[in-house]
């Protein structure tokens, strides 16, 4: 598997999440890396872009060596990233792509400039077998000028996501007002399956990062889309019910987890 996103110096979040996940969950990992932080468990301090010509200059080079089962694409950095990503990706249409569209920090740190929210819209979206986003990151995507974000429907952002390309997309409900967690996955027709879980106490650094890598992993392995997603949310649950604290900040899942013994409340 092939994945792009920013280095986090902590291992709980970005690319070292994803490589984590993936291992654990029986896939090789390659890399690109796409920005350099500087953050801890409590936020990023600092985001270095890596120039767009390194970011195809390491994709090609693994690409040319070896195979992909699926690619996973996470902070991207920029436009000028994003539009090189789909470049590297569009040159494989059948290989499954997963997008975690990145646009802040667990904490809430922007991670993304108002320049790049279109260009991942119309250039990544579009491409993608599953995007991931989270509550915030479905309105942010989906909004067309001079509309409130906040109010928003979920389902009207993942219908709009969908008629971008996406052929699903999983919205996550972390970020929203529930008792539980509410995840749903919608394709161009409407829900396709939606999960409830129970919410966990604390706030977890990397935890959409996990839940995408992990959907990769089970389509790299040859699952439907919905089985993937169906486990992916059972491992990352997991990953989140065992997360350890080694600093001030958010807790870090632990991607150890190998065999989720629960399953979520479907509706």
């Amino acid at each position: 598997m092939l994945v792009f996103a920013g280095s986090d110096p902590t291992g709980g979040a970005g690319l070292q999440a994803d490589l984590l996940t993936l291992a654990a969950l029986g896939c090789h990992p390659l890399s690109v890396v796409t920005a350099l932080t500087a953050q801890d468990t409590r936020g990023v301090a600092a985001v270095q872009p890596v120039e767009s010509r390194w970011v195809l200059e390491q994709a090609r080079s693994v690409l040319a060596d070896m195979p992909v089962s699926a690619f996973k694409v996470g902070m991207v950095g920029t436009a000028e990233n994003a539009a090189a990503v789909a470049e590297v990706v569009g040159e494989r249409p059948d290989v499954p792509l997963v997008l975690d569209p990145v646009l802040a920090s667990g904490r809430g740190d922007p991670l993304a400039t108002a320049e790049l929210v279109p260009v991942l819209a119309r250039h990544l979206v579009s491409r993608a077998t599953v995007v991931t986003p989270n509550s915030l990151e479905a309105r942010q995507l989906a909004a067309r000028t001079g509309e409130s974000v906040a109010v928003l429907p979920l389902a009207l952002c993942a219908e709009r996501l969908a008629a971008l390309g996406a052929r699903f997309v999983l919205v996550t409900g972390t970020h929203e007002p529930t008792s539980e967690v509410v995840n749903t996955l919608y394709d161009a027709r409407g829900i396709v399956r939606t999960d409830r879980w129970e919410r966990l106490p604390g706030s977890y650094h990397g935890s959409g990062c996990t839940l995408a890598a992990a959907v990769a992993a089970g389509l790299a392995h040859g699952r439907a889309v919905p089985d993937a997603v169906r486990d992916a949310q059972a491992y990352t649950w997991q990953a989140l019910r065992w997360a350890f604290r080694p600093g001030a900040g958010q807790a870090i899942p632990d991607r150890s987890v190998r065999e989720p013994d629960v399953a979520p409340t479907p509706e």
